[in-house]
């Protein structure tokens, strides 16, 4: 009998945990009886009472497991270490708050079915802020420019991952993972494909995305998959340096030729050094994120540190 793990990150989500974990039961127990299953929460140091929950639904069912972090590790360590420790066929991670919609995993496994290793879920549509959905266009398209690899657009992680995929994962010793760039790498080796769904809203609280997450993983992807910010330093200082020696220049020529007033003041002078300081900083700072990424790297810290387990020892039908 073939094992389908689903994996369900959170972080306080007191409200959403016991209702996922019944959703997603009662839909393998609907379409995929003939399967074994697991549940396995991963739970980033909540402090509302979600381990609270989650710790009742595991002493209430053997199949659901738990993997408790000792910090916040981020929204990217977590899962890709939880993914990485489930034994099934196949790993299915589904986020908390009911956006990746539990009544797409029968679909998922039937293309799994087919021979497809990976299968990537796709939003169509959103039923988020519509300005934010637009502002998320624009990220994936800028990235999917800017990579070395054909970043795929809309793609959160939700979808499902063969074990073979899996023991690759394990392998990779990455201590900074972006699921999303490892995917949109290796897919066709794994036969990938893609399915599309539309995002519902939210179940229940509130979303920790914010202005500092959403740049954390554009930064990420941008460092990891792309040369592009350097190159751009490296380009915009060449034109600089062009476009001062060519001003230089003109300028030598009408003070010979005294076609140039003195007068003007230093306005435009002072207006021209803070924009090379602007331009200096911005470029700086593209450098110090390949920096950071490579500090991260070099310290090899582990991905996560866990607190506790809950029901990983083997269970019995």
């Amino acid at each position: 009998m073939k094992k389908i793990s689903i994996l369900i990150p959170c972080f306080n989500e007191v409200e959403n945990v016991a209702a996922i974990a019944g959703a997603v039961e009662a839909e393998l127990s609907k379409s995929l009886s003939s399967y074994d299953y697991e549940i396995a929460f991963i739970d980033n140091a909540s402090t509302d009472g979600t381990r609270d929950e989650i710790e009742k639904l595991c002493a209430q069912n053997r199949r659901i497991k738990a993997i408790f972090n000792v910090t916040n590790f981020g929204q990217f360590s977590s899962p890709f270490y939880g993914m990485c420790q489930l034994d099934g066929d196949c790993v299915i991670p589904v986020c908390a708050d009911f956006q990746d919609p539990v009544e797409l995993i029968p679909l998922l496994v039937k293309e799994w079915e087919k021979g497809h290793r990976i299968v990537s879920a796709v939003k169509k549509s959103s039923r988020e802020n519509p300005f934010i959905y637009f502002l998320r266009t624009c990220y994936y398209r800028l990235i999917r420019n800017m990579s070395n690899v054909r970043m795929i657009e809309h793609f959160t992680g939700f979808g499902l991952y063969d074990r073979t995929f899996i023991e690759l994962l394990r392998k990779l010793n990455d201590p900074v993972p972006f699921l999303r760039g490892i995917v949109a790498e290796y897919g066709e080796g794994f036969n990938m494909t893609t399915v599309e769904y539309q995002q519902p809203k939210r179940r229940a609280g509130r979303t920790h995305n914010n202005f500092y997450t959403l740049y954390d993983a554009a930064m990420l992807s941008i460092t990891s998959y792309s040369k592009v910010g350097l190159r751009l330093c490296t380009f915009a200082g060449f034109f600089c340096a062009l476009a001062d020696i060519i001003v230089a220049i003109v300028y030598l020529v009408l003070k010979l030729t005294h076609w140039y007033s003195f007068h003007a003041g230093y306005a435009p002078m002072i207006i021209g050094l803070f924009l090379i300081g602007a331009i200096q900083l911005f470029f700086i700072g593209i450098m110090g994120e390949y920096i950071l990424n490579i500090n991260t790297r070099v310290i090899g810290r582990p991905i996560v540190v866990e607190e506790k387990r809950i029901n990983f020892d083997n269970y019995e039908q």
